[in-house]
């Protein structure tokens, strides 16, 4: 059985686990990883403070994705990250398209995220167009800012 549901408190070390070991996936170096670390931490309050959704199979989580209200007719996606070993498999998109449909439900009328560039394409298959860029702790690495209007 699958299921997208909202995440409890009490997720946020294995939420912390797949986003680490997730963007390790992109061959980032151990450095470098370290570097982020606070960065790529869910933890309790911010899933209490965020709309935060798991995609359970076979009662493991094994992806989430996350986002928040920036101003009353937009959204940020802040996280959508799939388990390492279940990337490909096609639940980045089944999570993108219950995301999507879920903010369409609502009044918001765009969505903004700032995509990994090794997952530029992924976006732009649902209508995601670069907007602008911002830099990175890594020399020359910029991350593209992307919208999506509704």
């Amino acid at each position: 059985m699958m299921e997208i549901i909202k995440a409890n408190t009490h997720d946020y070390r294995v939420l912390t686990d797949i986003t680490k070991k997730s963007k390790a996936y992109w061959g980032y170096s151990d450095e470098q990883m370290r570097k982020w670390s606070d960065l790529l931490t869910i933890t309790e309050e911010y899933i209490q403070n965020n709309e935060v959704y798991k995609l359970i199979i076979k009662q493991s989580i094994v992806a989430y994705y996350s986002y928040f209200e920036i101003e009353k007719d937009s959204v940020r996606l802040d996280n959508l990250f799939v388990s390492a070993e279940n990337i490909g498999k096609g639940y980045g998109k089944l999570l993108m398209n219950d995301f999507i449909l879920k903010i369409k439900k609502s009044e918001a009328k765009r969505i903004i995220l700032d995509a990994d560039p090794n997952a530029q394409k992924f976006y732009e298959s649902f209508g995601f167009v670069k907007i602008g860029e911002v830099g990175t702790s890594i020399k020359d690495r910029f991350l593209p800012i992307m919208q999506l209007k509704l």
